[in-house]
């Protein structure tokens, strides 16, 4: 009798289990799969936008790298010009400062040939009193003094 009991027990507890206790613990593990399923799912999603977010960024890097490099060759292009304009000026300012210089070399020299003509005229004039022991007029004479300075 008691074999029959325990027996009628136990099926009670397994109608019970079956009925109240396995439906929501069945519910709660399909329910885990689902949001396993759904987690794996949003993983591989993400791993495929991560890929594709790794290649845009590549294609961006090289992108930007060959535009800094288009940059620097326009940066070092006009570097070269700007150079070149700046000795292209500097020699246009040399010549410039040359030929004035020259200009004013050649203005003291005729300066300096005139003052010694007139030096050499008095000088002339001079030694021509003294050898004459007279007094030579340098206004009445000034055409035989010029040409003397001249050959001077």
């Amino acid at each position: 009798m008691t074999l029959i009991g325990q027996s009628i027990a136990m099926l009670v507890f397994v109608w019970f289990c079956m009925k109240f206790i396995w439906p929501p613990i069945m519910t709660a593990i399909e329910e885990r799969q689902t949001q396993i399923a759904e987690g794996l799912a949003a993983a591989e999603r993400g791993q495929q936008s991560l890929d594709k977010a790794k290649a845009e960024s590549g294609d961006i890097v090289d992108e930007a790298r060959k535009q800094a490099t288009t940059i620097l060759d326009q940066a070092h292009a006009r570097a070269n010009e700007i150079v070149a304009e700046g000795k292209a000026n500097g020699v246009k300012e040399r010549e410039r400062q040359l030929a004035a210089a020259s200009a004013e070399v050649e203005q003291e020299t005729n300066r300096a040939r005139e003052e010694l003509r007139g030096q050499v005229s008095a000088i002339a004039v001079a030694s021509a009193e003294k050898i004459l022991q007279r007094e030579i007029d340098p206004k009445a004479h000034e055409d035989i003094l010029s040409k003397l300075a001249a050959e001077l």
